[in-house]
């Protein structure tokens, strides 16, 4: 089995996982907790498929990976309830596992197509964060990709890693992988931040404060 394999496998496991779980939190019914699984799981793949030019019905050429997505969805389903909430606690590993396999498989899904660096960046972010913002989306909750932690920075990395050819070979690939793993958490447990700039003026800030007291 090809190193991208392994990537699309670990990619849809641990994002079918993330959705069903979210949508568990959102005491979504089955029907509900497996179409957010399997929309999280494939989500970025559609939306970068059709950015670089395939046709999103590729889909459906991947059935084996739909049936693991829906058993994957059934077993958290099922899973005891303090399994769930020791999952809770590493809720952030699960997702950084996912988007360090899904911006991998992506980039490499554009390099293979030999598209340009800047496609292959895209084609990692698209791969690697589209499926948690739409699952947030369903959810009702606030994207991720757009809370305060780093999280899109490290698929846009991984994305030029194998863009510029610094990563071919499988064990470049893999420690590529775990490498964007680590710093997803770094981020999380320093709370790295990116810079930003609020347009509320001191005043607004205040009464705001003062308003939630």
């Amino acid at each position: 089995m090809h190193i991208f394999d392994w990537f699309s496998i670990i990619g849809t496991i641990a994002f079918a996982m993330s959705g069903a779980f979210v949508a568990m939190e959102e005491e979504y019914d089955i029907l509900g907790v497996l179409v957010l699984g399997v929309v999280t799981a494939f989500g970025g793949g559609i939306i970068r498929n059709v950015l670089i030019g395939v046709p999103a019905t590729t889909l459906w050429t991947q059935g084996d990976l739909i049936i693991l997505a829906n058993l994957a969805v059934l077993v958290a389903f099922v899973l005891p309830l303090k399994w769930i909430q020791h999952w809770k606690r590493t809720e952030a590993l699960f997702d950084a596992i996912g988007l360090s396999a899904f911006a991998i498989q992506g980039a490499l899904y554009a390099e293979n197509m030999k598209h340009p660096l800047s496609a292959v960046v895209v084609a990692a972010v698209l791969t690697g964060i589209g499926g948690g913002i739409i699952r947030d989306l369903l959810a009702g909750r606030k994207p991720l990709v757009l809370r305060d932690e780093i999280y899109a920075v490290w698929a846009m990395m991984a994305g030029a890693v194998i863009g510029l050819g610094w990563a071919k070979g499988s064990i470049e690939l893999i420690i590529l992988f775990v490498l964007v793993v680590v710093f997803r958490m770094l981020s999380v447990f320093y709370k790295w931040k990116l810079p930003r700039r609020s347009l509320k003026s001191t005043s607004s800030v205040q009464a705001d404060f003062e308003q939630h007291l």
